[in-house]
């Protein structure tokens, strides 16, 4: 689809994309600063990130509620927090929003934002999105739930009690599955015998939608109408969202070694960030020229936010059982 079908002003298309193209840069940062080891880990969201920015942009975070997996990246900076706060939990500094650097990086949470935290565990962020919704049900608040998963993720209990329980009581939840082709180094006909995961929706009593996360149009109306339903009170629904792994499975993996050379090659040729580049210069939204200034205005950005998080302070041992139990200050 044009990006101009989803009834988006340029203005606010262009916005859109700066998330997109700042997310894939500062991606491509969060590796570097692991690889001359000043991050532990990194999991990365290349492939994902018109999809993901799409999906965040349908619903309204200062009263909705998200609870991301660790992929998500794109989604919670367009819910919130910014390059310094996702930085921050990269390097494990004391102000880092998710967990003052106590989490591994890439497990986001930030209460001002409505960002649930969630485990290491796959899957566990989708019982726990149930408990909010019907929270939110039971307070008669407008507010509804956003939650997201791997395809792999789906083969685990969590996920069949939660989409069941959520059909049950019609809960204003909308769960997602990022389908990347890859459960780290399991392709999807391994994974599941269904031709779509959207098609598990009506056993469950729910909504359901197979979609190309590469479309930012397809990707951000679909999300706009699974809002309008659990607005409705219609109750929750099941996304599919078809996107593009570009990387290996985290900075501990090698998908060298169970992808071949061509198969990786063939995916990078319609990488979801040139694909809407060039729909915002066929769509005469933006210039080749405009799109090389906004590149390095981002540069610029994500270097400045890099030298401020380096530069907060490390936790101390005194603070390091604070936060951890209930009563913490």
């Amino acid at each position: 689809m044009k990006l101009k079908e989803s009834r988006l002003s340029n203005e606010e298309l262009i916005d859109a994309y700066k998330m997109v193209k700042e997310a894939r840069m500062l991606d491509e940062r969060l590796w570097q600063l692991n690889r001359i080891g000043k991050s532990t880990f990194n999991i990365s969201g290349q492939g994902a990130e018109v999809g993901q920015v799409a999906m965040a942009l349908a619903f309204e975070p200062k009263k909705d509620y998200f609870l991301p997996y660790y992929r998500d990246m794109a989604a919670v900076m367009v819910w919130g927090m910014n390059s310094k706060d996702i930085l921050m939990g990269s390097l494990g500094k004391e102000d880092d929003p998710s967990s003052h650097g106590r989490q591994m990086p890439n497990h986001y949470g930030d209460k001002r934002y409505n960002i649930v935290s969630f485990s290491s565990t796959v899957t566990t962020q989708l019982p726990l999105a149930t408990g909010v919704g019907l929270a939110m049900q039971v307070d008669k608040k407008d507010s509804i739930v956003l939650t997201a998963t791997g395809e792999g993720s789906t083969a685990q209990g969590d996920f069949h009690e939660a989409l069941n329980f959520a059909g049950v009581k019609k809960l204003p939840v909308v769960f997602v599955v990022e389908n990347n082709g890859y459960a780290i180094s399991t392709p999807n006909n391994e994974e599941f015998g269904v031709k779509k995961l959207s098609d598990r929706a009506p056993g469950y009593g729910i909504f359901g939608k197979h979609i190309d996360g590469h479309d930012f149009a397809e990707t951000y109306l679909a999300f706009k109408e699974a809002v309008q339903h659990a607005r409705n009170g219609e109750g929750a629904s099941l996304i599919e969202m078809v996107v593009d792994r570009l990387t290996a499975h985290s900075s501990d993996d090698d998908q060298r070694v169970y992808r071949s050379e061509k198969e990786i090659a063939e995916m990078k040729k319609h990488d979801c960030v040139d694909i809407m580049e060039k729909q915002l210069v066929d769509e005469k939204i933006l210039k080749e020229s405009e799109l090389e200034d906004i590149k390095n205005e981002l540069a610029n950005k994500i270097n400045q936010a890099t030298e401020d998080a380096e530069a907060m302070p490390n936790p101390t041992s005194d603070q390091l059982m604070t936060h951890i139990y209930e009563g913490g200050e």
